[in-house]
């Protein structure tokens, strides 16, 4: 479980706080989706919420958000099997957050697309900067790309 304390942690060092950045949290467990949306909003994130696997993929199509929070452990389709399903069709940065610790499981989730990978229970604190950390670069590399297109004459 997130512990929300350090809630209020606000940084605004290359993380613009007046442009909400999309979060998509995927998990079975509705206390937990209900507890990240309570942390996770007044840090500048708008939060929208999947509980499964299946949903969670529509959700990446139709949203396009800026991130995704992911659970391994969940009915149907799992962790590792969204992240495959999204990798087809997306980069958007997936956190893994979960209570599995184990070295070949965090090796696993990454080497199938997830970007960063945390584990349960850790600071909010902790959560919100790898968040910042992955939508800075997204957007970042989203603004290199538009500078490479050619202009439209």
């Amino acid at each position: 479980m997130v512990s929300p304390s350090m809630t209020t942690y606000n940084s605004t060092l290359l993380f613009n706080p007046t442009q909400a950045a999309r979060v998509l949290v995927v998990d079975d467990d509705i206390d937990t989706t209900d507890l990240l949306k309570i942390i996770l909003e007044p840090n500048a994130f708008e939060v929208f919420t999947a509980n499964s696997g299946l949903e969670g993929v529509e959700m990446v199509r139709e949203l396009n958000p800026d991130v995704v929070i992911l659970d391994l452990l969940m009915p149907g389709l799992d962790g590792m099997g969204v992240c495959k399903e999204v990798r087809q069709f997306s980069q958007v940065p997936i956190l893994v957050l979960s209570a599995v610790s184990k070295p070949g499981i965090v090796a696993e989730a990454l080497n199938v697309g997830a970007d960063d990978y945390l584990t349960k229970p850790m600071k909010s604190s902790v959560l919100i900067a790898h968040l910042k950390k992955l939508v800075r670069r997204s957007r970042a590399e989203q603004d290199a790309n538009r500078e490479n297109q050619p202009s439209p004459e």
